[in-house]
């Protein structure tokens, strides 16, 4: 008779061995079937296809007539310019609209990347305060991504005086974009497998729904990053004003400079002004370091926008606070975008 250790190490080998193929057969079915659920239909085109996913409201939707929308997008139709494309808005009838971003394509392969990128970050998706992916297209000159369409347009068009309605954005309102966009953030840091860093947190990437809920958007820097990682280098990109210091010298992404982003965006929301306002340029200074300065001396009051008439004092030098946090000069001492959460939850809370 054989050694009865070496048959018991021997059966357990053969055991985990087996559980391990098994789980492996059964993931590899799981995502078939997924990838047969998640696509309502894909149709070929000319030089191309179209495909739309489950998370569309309009399943009936044909394919062809939102191609054949989209042959005919225009000037007119422009809703907005990102670093990786234009969006569109497109009517199919009375009560189906989408956005539409299109990236041609040519010599920079780096287009496509961003494409790429914006599939693998946003394919799987489901968040309260992330725009949809509905769909995308692939054509010979082109290629498409579908999202939902946000009635309320962006952050950026309500505070600096782009939006329709000319609406100014009262103190509820700014705090409750600023924990929504905080909780889509820490969506993608957190619990995304891969996780996600977005790179390019600014306002104009921050939408507005008909509730005027966040929702981050434009994924076409998004870089994907495994758990156990700190880091993924990469050529330096994103908006100049939002960019964590860092980055320019190490090439370095990283979540915490998204929350240095994140950082600027809640001084933004508090002041009314952009990071590359004019006056900070004639002033050889930034917003960043303009807010520093007068919050430092306890005068929070002179920076804060003129247009929020009546507003919490505790709650605006609590958010004050929370934004010099992001935007300290070593990453390591900024707080994660989960710790902001709860820190932005509390706001509230500490006032009721």
């Amino acid at each position: 008779m054989g050694n009865p250790p070496v048959l018991i190490a021997f059966y357990i080998t053969i055991s985990v061995v087996a559980f391990v193929i098994s789980k492996i057969v059964i993931s590899i079915l799981l995502y078939k079937r997924w990838k047969r659920k998640q696509r309502v239909y894909e149709d070929g085109l000319s030089g191309g296809k179209i495909v739309m996913f489950r998370s569309s409201t309009k399943v009936s939707l044909k394919s062809n007539a939102l191609f054949k929308k989209t042959l005919r997008l225009s000037n007119k139709d422009i809703i907005g310019r990102g670093g990786y494309g234009t969006v569109y808005k497109v009517m199919i009838d009375e009560s189906t609209a989408y956005a539409v971003k299109r990236l041609n394509k040519g010599a920079n392969d780096e287009r496509d990347r961003g494409f790429e990128r914006e599939l693998e970050a946003m394919g799987d998706i489901k968040h309260r305060n992330i725009v949809n992916l509905h769909g995308y297209c692939t054509a010979s000159h082109y290629n498409l991504l579908i999202y939902e369409l946000m009635p309320n347009g962006s952050l950026d068009s309500f505070l600096h005086g782009k939006a329709m309605n000319k609406k100014s954005l009262d103190w509820p309102s700014r705090y409750k974009i600023a924990l929504g966009a905080a909780r889509g953030i820490a969506y993608l840091h957190h619990d995304c497998i891969p996780h996600i860093i977005h790179r390019d947190i600014k306002s104009s990437n921050i939408l507005l729904d008909q509730n005027m809920e966040a929702r981050v958007s434009d994924f076409g820097l998004a870089t994907l990053m495994e758990p156990d990682k700190t880091h993924v280098s990469t050529f330096v990109a994103g908006t100049f004003g939002y960019l964590a210091p860092e980055y320019f010298d190490t090439g370095r992404a990283t979540a915490k400079g998204d929350v240095y982003s994140f950082g600027v965006v809640l001084l933004e929301l508090l002041t009314g002004k952009r990071p590359t306002d004019e006056a900070f340029i004639e002033e050889g200074t930034k917003l960043v370091t303009w807010v520093k300065t007068v919050v430092q001396e306890k005068r929070e009051e002179l920076v804060l926008d003129r247009n929020l008439d009546d507003f919490p004092v505790e709650e605006i030098n609590s958010t004050f606070n929370i934004a010099l946090m992001c935007l300290e000069p070593e990453p390591y001492k900024r707080p994660s975008m989960a710790d902001i959460v709860k820190m932005l939850e509390q706001v509230k809370k500490a006032e009721l």
